[in-house]
């Protein structure tokens, strides 16, 4: 394995000289800006640096029955090596957060929103104290939903999701009722509107397929290597995984080099005989996962040929759908997209490039307009980290004003 890195004026920049040095097969490890150093450092610019690695022939994934070489590099130190390469030890993986059902004791709920409390009490303080002849009318109570509208509407929730909230809150507080018990309660309503997450779990059958789709550009060829590595180290799964993206061949590409790097087999497929035979030649692994061309809303050609391929496994096998969202894109845009796959059997939603925005309006927006569960979210280009489980709780926090 090849790992090395560029730096230069912007990302794109680093990918040419990469590209020039080591051809066409590279893989995106890491993105960082890097501050220049030297005397007249403050005359400079930050430059992008970008760590890239690139699989030797050497290092191709072994065919059936080929013993691994001794001197093979042990996976988790491939990783480590990536993250030298890059300036940084990687963190451990993340573990799927433990979290509790929202349906609590209320004394639980106040327990855990004691600093969310103490934050809006802070901003509910520093507004302009209400003119005497409106003191009655714009109580305690008053003033909270008005808060709790406009921290919605902050974070791009909805217009009109934040008013259903405000006007279901109205319906079941009392006037005179602590404004920490209405924050409790709308807090426990958020959380119940995102639902349980849904992330991929092994079940009685084997394999498990799990296809990804989604537009292009969102991250979802990373997004699948994140959730491979999670499998193969953490779980110790037998995972395949597979790309139907014949239209990008460097995405096939990248793909690829994420396989040989988890050493676990890769294969494109062109049809849907050839997901089937995969299947079958793969039936004693746990999960193969597929990653899907991406593609406009407005190609009903490429959406076709998606679905051709998810309905035609055996129904007798189990197979569950992911559809891949930025969290930066434009609400109305998310909605043309996920509208574009309506006619998709039931699927769940990873979001993307949670870092790159402060605002996850959009994450409660496509729960409410869908109906679909989350099951991932990521923030971040570094493998294997930089995902984790969707936690509601967490999200409804920032929601509310409440810092990560």
């Amino acid at each position: 394995m090849i790992i090395k890195k560029f730096t230069a004026k912007t990302e794109e920049e680093a990918l040419v000289q990469a590209k020039a040095e080591l051809g066409d097969g590279i893989v995106i490890m890491n993105v960082k800006t890097a501050a220049p150093k030297g005397v007249f450092s403050f005359l400079k610019k930050p430059q992008i640096e970008v760590t890239v690695a690139k699989e030797e022939e050497s290092e191709r994934y072994p065919a059936a029955g080929q013993k691994k070489k001794p001197e093979e590099v042990s996976l988790k130190e491939t990783f480590r090596q990536v993250a030298r390469a890059a300036g940084t030890e990687a963190p451990p993986l993340r573990q799927p957060e433990v979290t509790r059902e929202p349906d609590e004791s209320h004394n639980l709920l106040v327990e855990k929103l004691d600093s969310l409390q103490t934050m809006i009490e802070k901003r509910l303080q520093e507004e302009e104290e209400p003119e005497p002849e409106e003191a009655e009318e714009d109580s305690e109570m008053v003033r909270f939903m008005k808060l709790l509208y406009n921290t919605m509407l902050d974070n791009e929730v909805d217009e009109k999701y934040a008013n259903q909230l405000v006007d279901e809150m109205e319906r079941s507080v009392k006037p005179n009722q602590p404004f920490d018990h209405a924050l409790a309660e709308v807090y426990q309503k958020m959380i119940l509107k995102f639902g349980k997450a849904m992330p991929i779990e092994k079940g009685g059958k084997s394999p498990r397929i799990v296809f990804f789709v989604g537009p292009t550009g969102v991250g979802k060829t990373t997004t699948i290597a994140k959730i491979a590595s999670r499998f193969r180290l953490e779980q110790k799964r037998k995972i395949a995984l597979f790309t139907a993206d014949t239209y990008r061949i460097a995405a096939a590409e990248q793909l690829r080099t994420y396989a040989n790097i988890l050493e676990v087999p890769f294969r494109v497929i062109y049809s849907v005989e050839d997901l089937q035979m995969g299947v079958r030649d793969f039936r004693e692994y746990d999960f193969i996962l597929v990653d899907m061309a991406g593609h406009s809303p407005h190609n009903p050609a490429l959406r076709e040929s998606m679905n051709a391929f998810i309905s035609g496994l055996d129904e007798t096998l189990e197979k569950e759908v992911h559809l891949v969202l930025s969290a930066t894109t434009k609400y109305n845009d998310l909605v043309n997209i996920v509208d574009a796959y309506a006619d998709m059997e039931d699927y769940k939603v990873i979001f993307t490039k949670l870092d790159e925005t402060t605002s996850l309006g959009n994450l409660l927006n496509l729960r409410l307009h869908t109906g679909a569960n989350l099951s991932y979210i990521t923030y971040g280009q570094n493998v294997p980290d930089d995902i984790e489980v969707f936690n509601p709780q967490k999200t409804v926090k920032q929601l509310l004003g409440g810092k990560n």
